[in-house]
């Protein structure tokens, strides 16, 4: 691979790597196996680099192969369960901006999307990343109206688990 290709790459990585982290933090329970799903998930956007047309937008192409290398993983994982302790989750937000209603809000939603499916987590995390519905059909590979479709059952399944 070329110097300029390379170059191109660590670019577009560092400049989008807050993807890659959260998606990491839906499919993972702790620092060690978020470590271990971003190194394989930035192997396998290396490996594709070259493959990248620029057809879509660089982040659109790499919520696809983050995703779908989270999927497989987590797939393959998905005999053992996993639990983590919520208080030892660490977030970053400037003491002033500190809101413990909003925390503990986002642990409860954090842990209620990681009670789905492996597709529904990634349409959730597409979702709350404010993309539209002809962006989250582009990356995960259905119908617009599917994702519509879903997004709605989610909703409503999310509702359920967070006010039982």
């Amino acid at each position: 691979m070329s110097k300029e290709l390379e170059h191109s790459f660590v670019t577009e990585l560092e400049n989008n790597q807050n993807i890659v982290h959260k998606i990491c933090t839906l499919y993972t329970n702790d620092s060690d196996a978020h470590n271990d799903l971003f190194q394989e998930i930035t192997i396998q956007l290396w490996k594709a680099y070259p493959k990248f047309r620029g057809d879509a937008k660089f982040s659109t192409w790499m919520y696809r192969v983050a995703l779908n290398t989270a999927i497989t993983l987590y797939r393959k994982s998905k005999k053992s369960v996993r639990t983590i302790d919520y208080d030892s989750v660490i977030f970053k937000i400037k003491a002033d901006e500190y809101d413990a209603t909003e925390e503990q809000q986002l642990k409860l939603m954090y842990k209620a999307v990681k009670q789905l499916n492996d597709i529904d987590k990634a349409l959730v995390f597409l979702y709350l990343e404010d993309k539209n519905y002809t962006e989250i059909s582009e990356t995960l590979g259905i119908s617009e109206v599917n994702a519509r479709v879903k997004m709605n059952r989610i909703k409503t399944k999310l509702r359920t688990i967070l006010n039982p």
